[in-house]
């Protein structure tokens, strides 16, 4: 059974900084595709960023390029994100997720296994 669990979160100020990480069990951590999603109260699930197996390429949406960096460590099987300037429109629950492929997707469907989150809050 698969399992993925989130920590890090909590409550930072404005302009300050995060690093999230993300433990799997269960899978063949390596072989996958490892993204970070987001949602916010009231919202719809936001895609953040993404990571391919090795770790070789990665993406991010634009209100978080140049803030936020998506890594991995394979011989640990988990995925971070390292959030700098946090704004207040990054408060969130933040979830890692696994897939196969550049998936940018803003349903949970799209992702093949997800985490409970860890909750994110920014505030000035």
């Amino acid at each position: 059974q698969s399992l993925m669990v989130e920590s890090g979160g909590g409550l930072a100020q404005t302009g300050g900084s995060l690093n999230l990480s993300c433990v799997v069990v269960g899978f063949t951590f390596r072989n996958y595709w490892m993204y970070w999603v987001r949602q916010a109260p009231g919202k719809g699930l936001e895609w953040v960023a993404n990571i391919s197996p090795s770790g070789a390429t990665t993406a991010y949406r634009d209100s978080v390029e140049g803030r936020f960096t998506i890594s991995r460590d394979n011989a640990k099987n988990t995925v971070f994100l390292q959030m700098n300037n946090l704004k207040d429109e990054d408060t969130a629950m933040y979830h890692c997720a696994s897939g196969d492929g550049d998936i940018r997707g803003h349903t949970w469907l799209q992702y093949e296994t997800w985490g409970q989150g860890t909750q994110v809050t920014v505030s000035s």
